[in-house]
């Protein structure tokens, strides 16, 4: 098959888009092309062609102008399925169709439910803009040949309406992100790679680390999301035990779980949280360290099905304190935690079966 993905959001690094969909889809044997629009330039790696559509200039520019300059792109491509990775980019499936191609759109996130804590939205408008989403999305999708949810709570909202869809989860890549140092390699640090946004609880565990005793260090790969959260974080006491790194390449992340005791995962209760499933949980869980994740019903389900972590209330900082606390003074509890956790990825949350279901949706698709 001749398949282009379509992004004006992600860049070519995509862990979803790129490392996992894309390289999969070429390494068996299907021609691929990644229209994307971060300014790098055109290249080809591992199998697939990166095609660039030029870089946005503003959040109003991602919307309108990018959207035009990767549909420009893909239609270029003249593949037989596009498979499209952001809301923006739902009015160019209508364009596709048009063209007798075969479109999938990819639901990263239940997209009026997450309009419904966007910061850039006035509260007021918050809940007509979702609901206005909703109607789109709903729309379009039914146009279209099939959707592929992140989750398999996004899955089944589409199934009750009749729309074709299938659950990719956003499960590790084998082998990428363990690490054979051996416990006694580990520092006296637990970590959290990833947005570092307030919803997802960067503010709680900058907080919790003012109150930790037993002088263990966060880590923190990624980008804060403006200044001001930087601002907020760089106010807390906990901030001088926090190694900001930045943003970080795969490479980087795999040292960091490395020496780090832990992992955390703490979002805050928000609607579009309570049923993800987030990447780096199993990311953790990957590379042998234990989980301190939100108690929320699906990951008290993981994290406690598995044994491979901790659950904490992700607005109260002490209790987030406590279970950092809890596994860097207890090695040994760490140790079996991370071990079951890697044990769970390696028999269940592995790419490889959801690479399987992926190329089997597009054959259907197809057929």
């Amino acid at each position: 098959m001749k398949i282009a993905h379509l992004t004006s959001v992600h860049t070519r690094n995509d862990i979803r888009i790129f490392l996992k969909e894309c390289r999969s889809l070429a390494a068996a044997g299907h021609e691929v092309t990644l229209v994307v629009a971060d300014g790098e330039g055109d290249e080809r790696r591992d199998g697939v062609a990166i095609v660039d559509a030029g870089a946005s200039r503003g959040r109003l520019d991602r919307a309108i102008g990018a959207t035009r300059r990767v549909l420009k792109r893909a239609i270029a491509a003249d593949a037989e399925i596009y498979h499209l990775h952001d809301p923006e980019l739902l009015p160019a499936a209508l364009a596709l169709k048009r063209r007798g191609k075969r479109v999938i759109f990819d639901s990263h996130e239940d997209m009026p439910q997450d309009v419904l804590t966007k910061p850039y939205i006035p509260g007021p408008l918050r809940r007509p803009v979702s609901i206005g989403a909703a109607i789109v999305e709903d729309a379009i999708c039914r146009r279209i040949d099939g959707v592929v949810a992140a989750t398999p709570f996004i899955r089944d909202k589409f199934r009750r309406k009749g729309i074709r869809s299938i659950n990719i989860n956003n499960y590790p890549l084998p082998g990428e992100l363990g690490v054979d140092t051996g416990w006694t390699g580990k520092q006296r640090e637990v970590c959290y790679v990833g947005g570092l946004a307030e919803i997802r609880g960067i503010v709680e565990m900058v907080k919790a680390m003012a109150l930790v005793r037993s002088g263990a260090r966060l880590n923190l790969g990624g980008r804060l999301a403006g200044s001001d959260v930087e601002e907020a974080v760089q106010r807390e006491a906990g901030w001088s035990r926090v190694n900001a790194l930045g943003q970080i390449d795969r490479a980087e992340v795999r040292a960091v779980l490395g020496r780090s005791v832990a992992g955390l995962v703490t979002f805050k209760p928000g609607p579009n949280h309570l049923d993800a499933q987030p990447n780096k949980m199993f990311e953790y869980m990957s590379a042998g360290i234990p989980v301190i994740a939100s108690d929320f019903p699906l990951w008290r389900e993981i994290v406690e099905g598995n044994d491979c972590g901790l659950l904490v209330d992700p607005i109260d900082p002490a209790t987030i304190a406590e279970a950092i606390d809890r596994l860097v003074g207890d090695p040994e509890l760490a140790r079996r935690m991370g071990e079951n956790g890697r044990r769970a990825v390696t028999e269940r949350y592995n790419w490889q079966a959801e690479e399987k279901k992926l190329i089997a949706f597009y054959e259907e698709v197809m057929a």
